[in-house]
């Protein structure tokens, strides 16, 4: 099986998303594209990760989704894949069910705490279940 994709980092779990990478491909999908490489990756101890490359940063977005959600689709190709966002809404669940045909797990979280525990003991839980 390939493994699903993790596509949003929060900085300040280096550790543990090391360990999420034992099931997941881990993938920057910020703004900061492949500098998260550099002024991000070194403090938590991750390698070099890919990164989404947006083709348009903050453009228009269908169905009233947050401008990535079309994006990290094209990325994922059609793979499974979690995303952990803070921008993350019920628009987003929708267009993802209806456009992207394998499993996919959003999970919004709140930008002032980033993730927590139950955040990661649920990416765990949502990939073994794959």
């Amino acid at each position: 099986m390939t493994k699903p994709l993790r596509v949003w980092l929060n900085p300040a779990h280096g550790p543990q998303l090391l360990a999420l990478a034992e099931a997941y491909e881990l993938v920057w999908a910020t703004t900061w594209k492949g500098e998260a490489n550099d002024w991000i990756g070194p403090h938590l101890g991750l390698p070099e990760l890919p990164f989404v490359d947006w083709p348009q940063m903050h453009g228009k977005a269908p169905h009233g989704t947050f401008w990535k959600t079309q994006y990290i689709l094209e990325y994922a190709e059609g793979r499974p894949f979690a995303w952990v966002d803070d921008d993350i809404t019920s628009y987003d669940h929708a267009y993802v069910e209806r456009n992207h045909l394998a499993a996919a797990l959003l999970l919004h979280v709140d930008e002032r705490f980033g993730l927590l525990r139950p955040d990661f003991d649920a990416l765990a839980d949502w990939t073994a279940a794959l």
